[in-house]
C-alpha cells in the first residue's frame, strides 16, 4: 500500500502550480496525497517510529570512570605513590533476548504507524473524491436548470401565443413566467452552491480556498461490474491498512510478552581498567557481575499484563476483519443498487419524461390541452433530469467508498 502511494504522490503537482485543465478524478487524488498535511504528519510520524529498533535494541552506553580509591592523610609517604588510583570501562548487557525482542516490539510499532499513514491516505482520498463528485453534479446541475428554464421560456412563448390568438388566458402567461421566475431564482442559488463547493475541493487538495477550479472530466462507470464479492473480501484482506495496522499491534503484543519473560533472567556487567597502588604500584583490574532478579511478583505481574494485551490485540483484530468484510458487501451492494437505479432512469424514465413534455407541449402550441397539464410534464422532466444527475455523482461516490473499503485506489486515468 505504501508503495501505491509513493506513486501516487510522484504522478503529482506541486501545491501552487495550475491544475490540469480538465481535472480528473486521478488528478485529485494524486494532489491530494501529496499536498495534505494529514499525509504528511502520518508518514513524518511512520518515518520517526522506524528509528526506534534501532533505539531500543542498543546495550547501554559504557560507563568510563576514574577514582581515587584511597588517598591517604600521612604526607611522609614516597611523593611518586601519594594515593591508590584506578581508571576503569564498564559496560552492562543482558544475559536473555530481550534487546531482540524490544527491536521487534519496535518494528511491529513502526510497521503499525506506516499502515496507520495508508489509513490517513485512503481517507484523505476518499473526502476529495466525494468534494470532486460534489463539484461535478451541481456543475452539471447547472447545465440541466439552463435547460429547464428554456423550456420554461417556451411555454411562455407558447402560453403568451394562445393568449394573443384568443384561445388562451393571460393567466396562461403569467404562469409560465413564474416557472421562468423560479428557474432563475434556482440558478442563482446554484451559483453560490457551486462556489462553496469549489472551496471545498480546494480544501481536499490542500490549495488555498479562493483557488479557481478548472472544468471537470469524469466518464461515469456505470456499465462497470463490480469485484464479486469474494474478489473484493480477498482485496480488502490484502490491501485493508486497518487490518495491516491490528496484525502488527498483534506482533507487537506477542514481542513485548517475550521482552517480559526475558526479564526473569539477569543482567551482566564487566568491568576492565588500570589500577595503581601505593604499595603495588601500576596494575590491571577486572569485575563481573550479574543482577539477581528477586521481584518475582513485579515480573509476573508484567508478563500477566503483556498477555492480557496480546488478547485484547487478537479481539481488535478479529473485530476490525469483520467490520470490513462488511463494509466491503455493503458499499458492493450499493454500488449496483445506484446502478441499477441509474440504468433505469436513463432507459425507460428520462425517454418517457421526454415523450411526454413534447406530446403536452405539441398538443398546447395546437390549441389542445391545458397550460397546467404542461407545467406538470415539465416539472416531472425536471425533477427526473436532476435526479439522473444526482445517481451520476451518488454512482462515482459509491464506487469510491467500494475502493475505500477495499483498501484500494482505482486508476481512473483516461
Amino acid at each position: 500500500m505504501s508503495l501505491v502511494l509513493a506513486v501516487w504522490i510522484a504522478d503529482a503537482v506541486a501545491v501552487d502550480s495550475a491544475l490540469p485543465d480538465p481535472l480528473r478524478l486521478a488528478d485529485v487524488t494524486a494532489i491530494a496525497l501529496a499536498n495534505r498535511a494529514e499525509v504528511s504528519a502520518a508518514n513524518a510520524r511512520a518515518d520517526a517510529l522506524a528509528q526506534r529498533p534501532a533505539i531500543v535494541s542498543a546495550l547501554e552506553d559504557p560507563m568510563v570512570s576514574a577514582s581515587i580509591d584511597h588517598y591517604p592523610y600521612d604526607k611522609m609517604m614516597d611523593a611518586r605513590r601519594r594515593y591508590d588510583r584506578s581508571f576503569t570501562i564498564e559496560q552492562k548487557f543482558p544475559l536473555s533476548r530481550i534487546r531482540s525482542h524490544r527491536r521487534d516490539a519496535a518494528r511491529a510499532d513502526a510497521q503499525r504507524a506506516r499502515a496507520l499513514a495508508d489509513t490517513t491516505g485512503l481517507d484523505v482520498i476518499l473526502e476529495v473524491q466525494r468534494s470532486f463528485f460534489m463539484v461535478l453534479e451541481r456543475r452539471r446541475m447547472q447545465g440541466v436548470i439552463d435547460e429547464q428554464a428554456s423550456l420554461a421560456r417556451q411555454l411562455v412563448s407558447a402560453a403568451a401565443g394562445r393568449y394573443a390568438s384568443g384561445t388562451g388566458m393571460q393567466a396562461d402567461v403569467l404562469r409560465a413566467e413564474v416557472e421562468v421566475a423560479r428557474l432563475q431564482a434556482q440558478q442563482q442559488a446554484l451559483a453560490a452552491q457551486i462556489r462553496g463547493a469549489e472551496v471545498m475541493l480546494n480544501a481536499g487538495l490542500g490549495r488555498p480556498a479562493e483557488a479557481a477550479i478548472p472544468a471537470l472530466d469524469y466518464t461515469s462507470r456505470d456499465r462497470q461490474e463490480p469485484a464479486a464479492p469474494v474478489d473484493a473480501l480477498d482485496r480488502a484482506a490484502a490491501s485493508r491498512p486497518e487490518l495491516a495496522a491490528g496484525a502488527a499491534e498483534v506482533d507487537r503484543t506477542n514481542a513485548e510478552i517475550e521482552v517480559m519473560r526475558s526479564m526473569y533472567k539477569p543482567m551482566a556487567m564487566v568491568r576492565i581498567g588500570q589500577a595503581e597502588t601505593m604499595a603495588e604500584g601500576s596494575g590491571a583490574m577486572f569485575m563481573v557481575g550479574v543482577s539477581i532478579p528477586i521481584w518475582r511478583e513485579r515480573l509476573s505481574a508484567g508478563v500477566s499484563e503483556a498477555r492480557a494485551m496480546q488478547q485484547m490485540a487478537d479481539a481488535d483484530l478479529e473485530a476490525m476483519r469483520r467490520m470490513v468484510a462488511s463494509e466491503v458487501l455493503a458499499a458492493r451492494e450499493e454500488v449496483n443498487a445506484v446502478r441499477s437505479q441509474a440504468r433505469v432512469l436513463e432507459t425507460e424514465v428520462l425517454p418517457r419524461a421526454l415523450a411526454a413534455v413534447d406530446a403536452a407541449l405539441a398538443g398546447y402550441a395546437a390549441g389542445q390541452g391545458t397550460l397546467v397539464a404542461v407545467i406538470e410534464s415539465a416539472r416531472a422532466l425536471w425533477e427526473v433530469q436532476s435526479e439522473q444527475v444526482m445517481i451520476e455523482s451518488d454512482l462515482g461516490e459509491a464506487w469510491a467508498r467500494l475502493e475505500r473499503a477495499m483498501g484500494t485506489i482505482q486508476d481512473t486515468r483516461q
